[in-house]
């Protein structure tokens, strides 16, 4: 698999590169407020093949604010580094994906399945799927103002009624979009339902690119069905990796068939420090106090009287006491398996 990313000249090279990139690849969703640099890294560290950045509005005059600053720091982390961007207007997009590029990132991801009402609202994220012509638009206008490739996250339509993946995807290849994400929803259904694959395997079949299904892959049985009957390219993990980093090796073993064990009590104890401390290296202290009761209260849910240990880690105060607290849980679990 390669993984690095160059500013390539040739579109058959690129195309290459990208197939090796999302062959077979386990990656971890975009998911605003959750895909941070530090989550990112610490999937990364723990088998995801590459990681996508939560979405970055690309009206520019945003990117000077500082939850803005915050999405697009990918320094440190290895490639590929995936910018995703959202927005509705083809000369805006395409001088954020060149500004993404300069700043590092590997490879553009366009944002067209957020179901969110505040996006939609602005006819971006998944709304564009009711308009091919713009679709085509931004996708040729981004495309050709960059050099890295240029991937596409999209829904399986905008409801029930309404579900034309594959014409968007036959428009996404003939554009010089290199990859297709393929969340198993309709904007209508939101996170609602269950995921259907049917239309990423459809869509497998009516074009060239490689096509990557997202949605309800909660565990290695999931995606080695996936792999086995629905011939997709890759596989996009997003909510069933919050707080369980470790899912995206436990799927690497199964869909390879290779045994897999469980992290030890000592092995979560590390992790969960490590990514504390990355999230308030990343955010300072203010704001890390609050990202760390989220992305800690995840890891939380797997321990006995989770909603108790939840509400006193959420009452504390102090950066240093939240690594105290933490360190109370594993020292009392401990004792309590040692008796």
């Amino acid at each position: 698999m390669v993984l690095m990313f160059k500013k390539l000249g040739s579109c058959l090279v690129t195309m290459k590169i990208i197939k090796s990139h999302l062959k077979n690849a386990i990656a971890l969703a975009p998911m605003a407020g959750i895909t941070d640099k530090p989550f990112r890294k610490i999937c990364r560290k723990l088998g995801a093949d590459y990681a996508v950045s939560e979405m970055v509005a690309s009206k520019l005059e945003l990117w000077d604010r500082p939850n803005t600053r915050a999405r697009l720091n990918m320094d440190g982390e290895a490639s590929p580094r995936v910018i995703q961007l959202v927005g509705s207007d083809p000369e805006v997009m395409a001088k954020a994906a060149c500004i993404a590029q300069d700043n590092g990132a590997d490879v553009i991801d366009i944002n067209m399945g957020c179901p969110a009402k505040k996006v939609c609202g602005k006819a971006a994220g998944s709304a564009l799927m009711r308009d091919t012509k713009k679709v085509s638009s931004i996708l040729a206008r981004v495309v050709n103002s960059v050099q890295v490739p240029v991937t596409l996250k999209i829904r399986t339509g905008w409801s029930l009624e309404n579900k034309n993946a594959v014409d968007i995807a036959r428009i996404a290849e003939s554009e010089g979009i290199t990859g297709l994400v393929v969340h198993g929803r309709t904007r209508a259904c939101k996170f609602n339902g269950t995921a259907e694959h049917e239309t990423a395997a459809t869509i497998k079949q009516a074009v060239f690119i490689p096509v990557v299904a997202n949605g309800d892959i909660t565990s290695g049985a999931d995606a080695k069905n996936l792999f086995d009957n629905f011939g997709i390219d890759g596989l996009m993990i997003g909510r069933a990796a919050r707080g369980n980093p470790w899912l995206f090796a436990s799927v690497k073993a199964c869909i390879n068939d290779r045994p897999w064990v469980a992290p030890t009590l000592e092995e979560r104890a590390v992790v969960m420090s490590d990514h504390l401390q990355g999230i308030h290296e990343h955010y300072g202290e203010q704001k890390g106090l609050l990202m760390a009761r989220k992305h800690i209260g995840w890891y939380l849910d797997c321990f006995p009287n989770a909603p108790i240990l939840r509400k006193m880690f959420n009452a504390i105060l102090d950066v240093a006491e939240q690594q105290v607290f933490l360190d109370s849980i594993f020292n009392h679990v401990c004792a309590e398996v040692a008796a």
